[in-house]
């Protein structure tokens, strides 16, 4: 059970009040922005969409809320759960009557919320932590409480956090034949958005069931730019443990849909990619089952392949790791059935079995990639110093 702590009068002016110079603004998220949003909850009944990543200072926004005196009365999670530490793709039940609100799991039997379980809800916040990949499925999650809030004519908060892969836009776009909750969106694998610009894109280009909009409104974060690097205070899920693994996220997850393991299961997952008969074998792992990975590939068995964990951080989007791999391991049934569906094209698949180059596959998605960039600045809240390539 998520601990109630109790929250002092002196931490809330701590995290509001940092000094600012006068040639750069704090960064401050957006829940950190009390005074931007804490007006619009009063007197109605809250509910909140967050995991354990929805914090200020070391504060849970629950926590917060409750200590203010905000009615909460109905919370949700994603994928991974409230605590942040299910493994990927487990599904998550809540029985725990000690909570002081309605807790649903949005990764069970629900991956919307219904009309019932927002009947006792006047405005929605949503709360949690992206790492810019189309395939992260927090974006999912969003989209569904959106369109849930439209259709009951609630209002939806976005309290917005900087993307850390936000400072670039790659990747092949969507083909909406293939959509699903790993892809909902036309857009690229890495989109360059933040959870705000990202539900205002949504919100404009009309991808909520039967057209809807929802009543939107951002609390933007103060003091950040697209270009401008951010580490995370915590892990946004249990596979993504650090800096490197973020930024290498939205390459190596393609691996997730061939036979090579994405490391799962070690203490570097997306930043080592192996298989046992992988024929240079100087570097190896072996996966074991823990928490956030269970039953990962390759559970006991020594794994050869590439390393990336003693490599400088890019944030860049690379086909090199799954070309290399493909044709070295030399397996016609490297990719799995459903690789198409996170890729969110056939293409990609059938262009690295034909052999072509990474730049010969990255040139065929740029008349895509540059329509989505046009799209996409009529949706950005921070700014850029040049065009993301």
């Amino acid at each position: 059970m998520l601990r109630i702590l109790s929250l002092t009068l002196f931490f809330i002016g701590t995290a509001c009040s940092s000094q600012i110079s006068s040639d750069q603004q704090e960064l401050l998220v957006g829940a950190a922005r009390f005074q931007e949003y804490l007006p619009m909850l009063k007197g109605k009944r809250v509910g909140l969409t967050v995991n354990h990543t929805s914090r200020v200072g070391n504060t849970h926004l629950i926590d917060t809320l409750i200590s203010m005196r905000i009615e909460l009365t109905t919370v949700f999670s994603p994928e991974h759960g409230l605590k942040g530490t299910a493994a990927d793709g487990e599904h998550i039940n809540y029985e725990d009557k000690e909570y002081p609100f309605k807790l649903h799991s949005l990764y069970g039997k629900n991956r919307k919320p219904t009309a019932e379980m927002l009947t006792e809800v006047d405005i929605m916040l949503f709360d949690i932590q992206d790492v810019g990949a189309r395939f992260y499925t927090y974006i999912s999650t969003m989209h569904y409480v959106m369109e849930a809030c439209a259709e009951s004519n609630i209002p939806f908060i976005v309290l917005d956090r900087p993307n850390p892969n936000g400072s670039y836009v790659d990747g092949p776009v969507l083909d909406t034949a293939y959509k699903s909750f790993v892809g909902m969106h036309p857009i690229p694998i890495v989109h360059g958005l933040t959870i705000g610009e990202l539900a205002q894109m949504i919100n404009g280009e009309k991808w909520l069931k039967d057209g809807l909009t929802c009543a939107l409104q951002v609390i933007p974060v103060t003091g950040w730019s697209h270009d401008q690097p951010y580490s995370l205070p915590l892990k946004p899920s249990p596979n993504l443990p650090d800096d490197r693994s973020i930024a290498l996220y939205p390459s190596i997850c393609l691996f997730e849909q061939t036979i090579a393991s994405e490391g799962r299961g070690t203490d570097f997952a997306f930043q080592q990619v192996g298989h046992p008969d992988y024929p240079d074998t100087s570097y190896s792992f072996v996966p074991r089952n823990r928490q956030g990975s269970s039953a990962p590939k390759f559970e006991g068995q020594k794994c050869f392949g590439l390393s990336f964990k003693d490599k400088a951080i890019e944030y860049k989007f690379s086909l090199s790791p799954l070309i290399e791999f493909y044709e070295k391991l030399g397996r016609e049934d490297f990719f799995k059935s459903r690789f198409h569906v996170l890729a969110g094209t056939k293409q990609l698949q059938q262009q690295i079995e034909k052999g072509l180059t990474e730049e010969q596959i990255k040139a065929s998605w740029q008349a895509d990639l540059n329509d989505y960039k046009k799209k996409r600045k009529k949706y950005l809240i921070y700014p850029e110093s040049s065009p993301p390539d």
